[in-house]
């Protein structure tokens, strides 16, 4: 996947479009991605010992990877990723806009 944990990243489509981000987790076998603050729903619960008369919370749910961009630390703007191969054979994410390491 071109997004992993801690990244910042952009929603592209649906009702959250234009928001961004902190990505908290990823769930590669489904390609999708939880991200804080967007894609929120309300969760009801059940009278319990924490929650005495029951409660409404609001919770993040995952977002498939592909309405997501990533937004580069350096220049600050959304981008798309490229992958560059280092000597020891680790593969490093490169912004597309200002070519630097992600």
């Amino acid at each position: 996947m071109h997004i992993h944990k801690g990244d910042t990243v952009k929603v592209l489509t649906g009702d959250d479009r234009g928001k961004s981000g902190k990505v908290l987790k990823c769930l590669p076998e489904a390609e999708k991605v939880l991200v804080q603050g967007v894609n929120l729903v309300w969760k009801h619960l059940k009278r319990s010992a924490d929650y005495p008369h029951g409660a409404r919370i609001q919770k993040e749910t995952p977002v498939h990877s592909s309405k997501l961009m990533l937004i580069c630390a350096n220049c600050n703007k959304p981008t798309r990723v490229n992958y560059q191969v280092s000597a020891e054979g680790k593969k490093n994410r490169i912004c597309k806009k200002c070519k630097q390491a992600v």
